[in-house]
């Protein structure tokens, strides 16, 4: 199991070069259709985008090990959330890369009797809920250091005893001054939330990679299962830049978020 998943280690970053091509094709491809190229031009783009499609399920064959030994992995940690959301993501690779490996046999002409179209929505269904769990792993990791930088706030507002920072008075609802005040203190409070998110997320590159690129994933199942029809077009640009951050937590392996 150890050397296959080392095996499947080093072919990860011909993978997401694939994956990156794939998508672009299929962004040019768009692009081509929108401005009226020829016929035979958006013939070859949609074959060669189907050609890198295979090639990359080639390349995942076997990840599900990988997957399965990272949920493994996952189950001792300490965290409860963490331990869940993680296990759980997972798992559904794991899934995702089976129901895959099932198609590349149809699409290869090894099984041609695999019903395509209902292995398809089942990989796509089982990369959704991956996604869902990655993205509630962040939005809890976000509150997470949100909680702790608004604590240091305070310590350090307390300690040089000032006020609330920016110089914003929070009084009471019966305080001099406050009648009919809510609604500018919702937004007061409303904008030091996102003044402190994007502060915790440019303190923490990892996480903001993680973020936008499982958001930008996102978009594909919902689309390929008919959720929300976004368009070749966007599915694409987001693949592409979703391929194009994996690649960059490769060659530079400390923007990956961990565990």
């Amino acid at each position: 199991m150890d050397a296959w998943v080392r095996f499947s280690a080093q072919s990860q970053a011909r993978e997401r070069l694939c994956r990156a091509a794939q998508y672009a094709c299929s962004l040019v491809g768009h692009a081509l259709q929108k401005h009226g190229a020829s016929p035979e031009l958006q013939k070859q783009i949609r074959q060669l985008e189907g050609h890198l499609s295979l090639g990359r399920k080639l390349l995942r064959l076997g990840n599900s090990a990988d997957a399965l030994e990272s949920a493994k992995r996952a189950v001792h940690l300490s965290d409860v959330v963490l331990r869940f959301c993680i296990t759980v993501s997972h798992l559904n690779r794991a899934l995702y890369f089976a129901c895959d490996n099932v198609l590349w046999a149809g699409k290869s002409g090894l099984a041609p009797r695999v019903d395509q179209e209902k292995w398809a929505q089942r990989s796509f269904r089982y990369y959704l809920f991956s996604l869902i769990m990655n993205l509630s792993r962040d939005a809890y990791e976000i509150r997470l250091l949100m909680e702790q930088e608004s604590s240091a706030c305070s310590r350090r507002l307390k300690g040089s005893g000032g006020g609330v920072p920016g110089g914003i008075e929070t009084a009471g609802p019966g305080s001099p001054g406050t009648t009919g005040g809510g609604l500018p203190q919702l937004a007061v409070k409303l904008q030091l939330r996102v003044l402190l998110l994007a502060r915790v997320l440019r303190g923490h590159p990892p996480l903001l990679l993680d973020v936008v690129r499982n958001a930008c994933d996102l978009f594909i199942p919902l689309d390929k299962l008919g959720l929300w029809r976004c368009g070749p077009g966007i599915v694409g640009l987001c693949g592409l830049v979703s391929s194009i951050l994996s690649i960059l937590t490769l060659i530079c392996p400390w923007l990956r978020l961990k565990p």
